[in-house]
This record gives structure tokens, sequence and C-alpha cells, in this order.
């Protein structure tokens, strides 16, 4: 996933707005903190505020100010051919308004990806893209296998949203089932079903597939040793992280750091 600019707390006055014409596989999201006007190929729609609503590549468009001044965040992106980001794509409704059950949270994930965008931090690719596939994920899942309003009456749903976020910032922690349902307080049953219920996974394979991405970044940015970058990542024994990288990526850790 590319992300082209990002723009967090955009103010639009009477007359101005966004307008685009986006390339093949370009995108923009947008959060409305005030009302908005959409046109686009569809027609014209009223879009509330705290709302999001995706802009894609299949014409022109236009969002501006309704009654108020636009107020706005905003992220435009790419999926460059990316499979599972085409997927999440295709879940997601163009130019329909969709409401989030937290939008606290998923404003806050846009606010850290437009922090990470204007950073200098060599990481900041990498982080973007976890924060754009989190943001995706929830929107796509709301537009597919649960209604709006089962998710809004769901009490675990931001629990789980933070939970799956910790999973992914701290790969290194040694995280198992009973503690991370510990975490969002659920029986351990309970948990691991309304996990993959939520995210079309199961939490281990969440889990996993973490630390993998860690890894990866450790082999090919760093001279650690394997045994140290399994240490970095939650193994208790180089064995077992070289098994599971191997299962994941292909290769070997070492024959990862090869290649790259």
């Amino acid at each position: 996933m590319n992300i082209r600019s990002v723009g967090f707390g955009s103010i639009y006055d009477f007359g101005e707005g966004i307008a685009h014409k986006p390339e093949t596989g370009e995108f923009l999201l947008i959060f409305t903190r005030s009302s908005a006007l959409v046109r686009s190929h569809s027609g014209k729609i009223e879009v509330p505020e705290g709302t999001f609503i995706l802009c894609g590549d299949s014409g022109d468009w236009e969002c501006s100010p309704q009654e108020l001044p636009l107020l706005c965040d905003w992220i435009c992106f790419d999926i460059e051919g990316n499979t599972q980001d085409v997927s999440l794509i295709a879940d997601i409704p163009q130019f329909l308004p969709i409401r989030s059950a937290d939008v606290e949270l998923i404003s806050q994930l846009m606010r850290a990806a437009a922090e990470e965008f204007y950073s200098l931090d060599p990481q900041r690719g990498k982080m973007i893209d976890q924060l754009m596939r989190m943001i995706l994920v929830d929107l796509s899942r709301i537009s597919g296998r649960r209604s709006l309003s089962q998710q809004s009456a769901d009490p675990h749903y931001s629990a789980l949203i933070e939970l799956r976020s910790k999973i992914y910032r701290n790969p290194q922690q040694r995280w198992n089932v009973d503690s991370m349902a510990a975490d969002v307080n659920m029986s351990r049953s309970y948990f691991q079903h309304i996990y993959r219920e939520f995210f079309g996974v199961s939490c281990i394979s969440d889990v996993i597939a973490g630390k993998i991405e860690k890894a990866k970044e450790i082999l090919s940015e760093t001279d650690c040793t394997v045994s140290q970058v399994a240490v970095m990542c939650g193994y208790e024994n180089e064995e077992h992280f070289m098994r599971q990288f191997k299962k994941v990526v292909g290769v070997t850790p070492t024959g990862f750091r090869k290649k790259h």
C-alpha cells in the first residue's frame, strides 16, 4: 500500500473542497468532522459528521462543505495491485457513508498515519502500512459480515480493536490466548470465537503475523544474529522461531537476509 498524501484537521471554506481526478487504483479515505456534500458519477449524497467515506478511482468526484466549513481528515493512497489490499477495498462500498462503532479509535489511527507520513523515521512506511490495514479491515468488516447495528451494540468492539493494535505494536511480547482473553475480560473460548468473527483470523495467527513482520524488519536492517532476532520477537528458542519463519515466509531467516 502506497500513501501519497495525508491531511489531518483540514478545513475547507464554502466555495472550496476536495476535487480529484484519481488514477487507476488510487483512493481517498475521508473522515468528516462536519457535514459534507459528495458529488461523483453515482450522483450527489449528503455525508453527516463523524462519517467515513471511501472515494474511488471510477471517475472524478468532489467533496465540499454543506452547512458549515468542511473539517475533515483524509488519506490518499493506492494499493499497487496487492491481492490482500484489493480484497479489503472490494469489501468497502465507494461513495457511501460508513459509520464505525468506534469513531474515535479510527480517527486516532488516521492521525497516527498522518504523523508517521511526515516523520523522518526510516520505519514509517511499514508503520503506515499497518495502520492503514487496521483502518480498512475495520471498515470492510462493518460493510461485510456484520451490520452496523450489531457492531454498535457489541460491548467488546473497542476492546478487541485496541487489543489487536497492541499485538501488532508489541510483537516481542509473549502473547498467548489466556493473556489476550484476560486483557479484554473474556473467557478463553468466547474470546477465540469472537476474535475470529471480528477479524476473520485467529488471535494466534495475528500474533504470529506480527512477530514474523518484526523479524523480517530486523533481519533486513540489522546485523543481529538469528538467535537475537528470535528473542527480540518473543520466541522462547531459536529452533521454534526458525521453523515458524520458514513456514510463513517460505525461506529460513538466513535465506531471507541474503535476499534483502
